[in-house]
């Protein structure tokens, strides 16, 4: 195999291999692990499609790692007549790109059934939606058929039996119909109820003494048949002792309760009286002298029961009641065995022509055909995911494989988040975090200044935690709880509040201003407590001389004493300051006395001395600034050190600028009037500069012997050439 020859670019202080060609992706299995950029990423928090992730991450481990970006690279290019296809990118695929004969075929009909037969391409858009690609079809290769995927009327009315006694699932297209589990149900429960009717058909003359009317009488007998027992029951225990007899007929004071109220005969109270008077062996009459709650009841059952099977009468002996009960046993018995009452609604005429018409051949021979279907289905979804890697696959390899984004000036990374606008500046290099705790004790490694961000929707009530690097200006106006605008990768604008700061130095420049600042704060906070004692002895003695002035008589001013120990103090601090005003004076005096490049070195020395550990701490911190650990945090595995170098790191935080050809007006109505003080300073430092150089090179000197009149001394001879630009001391 031919070896395939690599480029590499330099960014971010690593090399990092050229992914320019579809052969560079094909290749990408050969190419050493240690030099991808990244081993592996979370499939969350990325500015990517959440679709393709899915498809990428085979083993469903919520990471994609250099495997699994190769397999999907691999598919993609095998499924193409060119694997340029995929730097190309974009969303449709022209079918001549495709050499898959299969996955050609599914694109075309794919096309075809949302009415494009003369496509010459498909897009994403067209595979997105499976409804519109089956709205038309009858055989999807879901298992589903509906009435209309049948050729004959008699199978497509099976089908609608089927959907009526066994119940709907939705097809591809999104139309009721039935699957083979439902279609097994119902003719398993058709099998069952023929075999029940068949059952009674062989056994006519004892299940069905009276033919059809059977469930008619059998049901009159069931209606009433509580009551009827319990009559003949209190018939035989008033026979048993007459004594019960007024207690088994109801009392006096019951019937005048039940008449003091509106009276009605299907009263409960009514209701739950004996049928008939009792008395011992008595007969129940079917006609006149029975409760009225029951009188329809006992009606149903003289027509329906006892007529046809005992007779014309007009009274029922217990004996006749079960005799009338055992002539219907046989069909209570029968009924009780129904176990399948679904299809009873058909009919046993309809349910024997179903099962004799090879309706059931025909129903899952239907089903069948539609599941063959399913490998040109499966080939859908599968021209789904190729038109997937074919828009993000190439995108993915140049955030993970190299950080070509990343370190371009053209679209952002895949785990730039957005951007925070935030004290005058603009910090693109943000990123999604879940924990801001957890992120920041791996985050805080990268040596970068960083500032985590709680983000709020206002309108939706939405939140999310962001990290931000600051990477360009100072860090004096930036402090946990001030306000800022994050707009995400969709223009999305949420309110931004720093909740959590990592300090490090953001630039040299801020490192040299550093010390002076902190000294000016120290002098501040050590202004601001002497203020604030002296404020409260102030009040101290306020209080008091208030308290004196109220009350005189009670309080005695003691006679004044000299502190002597104050006043020594006093006279060690005067001591002190004259002592540091005498040396200050002296090494002022002593340095205008220097040659003038003696005087800048010592000005230059003086401010290396204290801003230089300060800017080398800064220097070395810069050097090693680290996007990994910030990326490891979220879950990357980030298989370089791409540096964040300073002027990198300029880029990556945009300070205000004011535009070009913009015009300034000076004039600040509400500004402070400048102090005299600097102008003194400065007008000072500038005389002593001046007196010192004039003073090195002896000009001052010459023109005083001009203006005396003196002869220059004998030490002092003018610079050859005869100008005045130095002087000589001879020997003496």
């Amino acid at each position: 195999m031919t070896q395939h020859i690599w480029k590499f670019f330099r960014a971010g202080g690593f090399d990092q291999v050229k992914l320019e060609t579809g052969a560079d992706l094909m290749n990408l299995d050969q190419l050493d692990l240690k030099l991808w950029v990244a081993l592996a990423c979370p499939t969350t928090g990325l500015e990517f499609s959440a679709e393709t992730v899915a498809l990428i991450d085979s083993d469903r481990d919520g990471r994609i790692r250099a495997a699994e970006l190769i397999a999907a690279v691999k598919w993609a290019g095998s499924k193409l007549a060119d694997p340029d296809q995929l730097v190309k990118g974009g969303d449709s695929l022209e079918f001549t790109a495709i050499a898959d004969a299969t996955l050609l075929a599914t694109a075309r009909r794919i096309c075809a059934n949302l009415g494009k037969p003369e496509a010459k391409s498909i897009s994403l858009a067209d595979v997105a939606d499976a409804d519109r690609i089956f709205a038309g079809t009858t055989l999807n290769g879901d298992g589903v058929i509906l009435p209309e995927s049948a050729d004959d009327d008699a199978t497509r009315q099976v089908i609608r039996d089927i959907a009526t006694c066994a119940g709907t699932v939705p097809d591809r297209s999104g139309k009721p119909g039935v699957d083979l589990p439902r279609a097994e149900a119902f003719f398993a429960a058709c099998e069952a109820f023929d075999a029940w009717i068949q059952r009674a058909e062989a056994g006519a003359a004892n299940i069905l003494p009276l033919g059809s009317a059977t469930a008619g009488a059998a049901a009159a007998v069931q209606a009433i048949r509580s009551k009827v027992n319990d009559y003949f029951g209190r018939c035989r225990l008033a026979a048993y002792d007459a004594r019960a007899l007024a207690h088994l007929n109801r009392r006096e004071e019951e019937y005048l309760t039940v008449a003091a109220q509106d009276l009605s005969i299907t009263a409960a109270e009514i209701s739950g009286f004996p049928l008939a008077q009792v008395a011992p062996g008595r007969p129940l009459p079917l006609v006149g002298g029975t409760n009225p709650a029951h009188a329809v009841a006992l009606a149903v059952l003289r027509e329906r029961a006892v007529k046809p099977i005992l007779g014309e009468r007009n009274e029922l002996s217990e004996t006749d009641w079960l005799a009338l009960q055992a002539k219907l046993a046989p069909f209570e018995e029968w009924r009780s065995d129904k176990t399948e009452a679904s299809v009873e609604a058909l009919g046993p005429a309809r349910v024997r022509e179903i099962l004799t018409r090879g309706a059931k051949e025909a129903v899952t021979s239907l089903i069948a055909r539609d599941q063959a279907f399913d490998i040109e289905v499966a080939a859908i979804a599968d021209v789904h995911r190729l038109l997937l890697y074919k828009r993000d696959l190439y995108l993915l390899c140049t955030n993970f494989v190299n950080f070509r984004d990343f370190y371009d000036a053209g679209e952002p990374a895949i785990f730039q988040a957005g951007t925070l606008y935030l004290d005058q500046r603009s910090c693109t290099l943000t990123l999604a975090v879940e924990d801001a705790g957890r992120h920041a004790a791996m985050a805080a490694l990268a040596g970068s200044y960083l500032a985590y961000c709680e983000c709020v929707r206002k309108g939706s009530g939405e939140k999310r935690q962001i990290v931000a690097a600051f990477t360009n200006g100072d860090a004096d106006n930036l402090m946990v709880g001030r306000n800022g605008v994050f707009y995400d990768r969709k223009g999305q604008d949420w309110d931004a509040t720093i909740t959590k700061l990592i300090e490090n130095p953001i630039s040299v420049r801020q490192a040299f201003w550093s010390p002076y600042k902190k000294l000016v704060r120290m002098i501040e906070e050590q202004v601001a407590k002497r203020a604030a004692a002296a404020e409260a002895a102030s009040g101290s003695r306020l209080a008091t001389t208030a308290t004196t002035v109220a009350q005189p008589d009670t309080l005695k001013p003691e006679p004044r004493k000299v502190d002597v120990g104050a006043v020594a103090a006093m006279g060690v601090a005067f001591g002190a300051l004259a002592t540091a005003f005498a040396a200050v004076a002296g090494y002022l005096s002593g340095l205008l006395k220097l040659p003038f490049w003696q005087v800048c070195l010592a000005v230059v020395g003086l401010l290396l001395l204290v801003s230089g550990p300060s800017m080398l701490i800064a220097w070395l911190k810069l050097r090693r600034r680290n996007l990994g650990p910030i990326l490891d945090a979220n879950g990357w595995a980030v298989n370089a050190k791409a540096l964040l170098n300073v002027p990198f790191g300029t880029s990556l935080t945009g300070v205000a600028q004011l535009p070009a050809g913009h015009v300034m007006s000076t004039k600040d109505r509400f500004g402070e009037k400048p102090s005299a003080w600097p102008k003194l300073v400065l007008a000072v430092v500038t005389l002593a500069f001046f007196y010192s150089l004039l003073n090195h090179v002896h000009v001052l000197d010459m023109i005083y012997f001009k203006a005396t009149g003196k002869h220059e001394p004998a030490w002092f001879t003018p610079a050859p050439g005869g100008g005045s630009g130095g002087a000589t001391t001879s020997s003496k």
